[in-house]
């Protein structure tokens, strides 16, 4: 279920309050008149089952709300009534299935917003993925891809490609590019370094790496993880499973891949470097391309599910 909390002003409120009792999967509608101050007007507060909700939220919007008043919306873990249980009954289709679309671009535009926090976690991430590459260390390449935040951007490309707003594709396109550049910039530096005080070699980065040779050696399998991950990395965001994000982030080789550019860039192994820089692209496409796909394909069955609207 989720709790809707709603400033409408005083000439919409019966309006709003109108439109959710119309809506099947609702229940606890509350109204405050007055109650609000900033901006003035009346809260009303109501629950929603999540299959309903974005349905319900895309009405509000069209009201205005969004402009006039305010919209808010919280999941509620917990809920004992026998209403919600009916409410949530009556909704057609299942709850972990929904997609809220608002909730998903509002996440996925957080996520890919290039910040100092975002390019601190990538250039973290690529740096421990260059000691594990240089190692032939599979623990520390876990640890670096558990690490990684590209997947943000990567889902707001997916989104704006499906909802099609431009403004995020840029924002995540930006992210995505500018991150890694710079992680892998100042990797080249920090592989510089931990050469010259021996702790780096040449003779590591060519030498047998059974654990981690695969970085710089994409293959039909490297596409093929990529377009599962990017399946499951997008049904995690949009069922609002999101420990489902780690088995993603260390099941693609998008942040090893980059490090080891870096790494054998430092050396000019001019090899190695094309190499990585092929597994690291063919990851990136990999993942968009299965998240487009899969937000398309839910859209398209959400689509094909009963009516949101008790008859008159």
């Amino acid at each position: 279920m989720l709790h809707l909390r709603l400033i409408t002003p005083s000439d919409t409120t019966e309006s709003a309050v109108r439109l959710i009792e119309k809506t099947v999967g609702t229940a606890h509608v509350v109204v405050l008149p007055g109650a609000a101050r900033n901006p003035a007007g009346d809260v009303v507060l109501c629950d929603v089952a999540r299959e309903a909700g974005d349905e319900l939220l895309s009405a509000l919007q069209e009201m205005g709300l969004d402009k006039t008043g305010s919209i808010a919306v919280e999941n509620i873990d917990l809920s004992l009534s026998l209403r919600a249980d009916k409410a949530e009954k009556e909704a057609p289709g299942e709850g972990a299935d929904a997609v809220l679309w608002e909730h998903l671009t509002d996440a996925t535009h957080e996520e890919s917003t290039l910040s100092v926090t975002y390019l601190m976690f990538i250039t973290l991430a690529t740096m421990i993925a260059a000691c594990g590459v240089v190692l032939d260390n599979a623990v520390l390449i876990v640890g670096a891809m558990a690490v990684g935040p590209e997947f943000g951007p990567l889902a707001g490309i997916s989104t704006s490609i499906v909802q099609r707003t431009p403004r995020l594709a840029l924002r995540s396109l930006i992210a995505l590019l500018v991150g890694f550049a710079a992680a892998m910039a100042v990797t080249v530096g920090f592989s510089l370094f931990m050469d010259a005080i021996d702790l780096f070699s040449r003779a590591q980065l060519d030498g047998d790496r059974p654990q981690t040779g695969f970085v710089y050696a994409p293959d039909a399998f490297s596409f093929i993880v990529a377009l599962l991950a990017g399946v499951a990395g997008t049904l995690s965001l949009t069922s609002a499973k999101s420990g489902a994000l780690v088995g993603v982030a260390i099941s693609v080789t998008t942040v090893p891949a980059a490090a080891n550019a870096a790494v054998a860039l430092s050396y000019g192994d001019t090899r190695q470097t094309w190499g990585s820089t092929q597994q690291l692209l063919l990851n990136l496409l990999g993942i968009v391309l299965a998240g487009t796909l899969t937000l398309l394909a839910q859209k398209w069955l959400w689509s094909r599910r009963g009516p949101l609207t008790r008859a008159s």
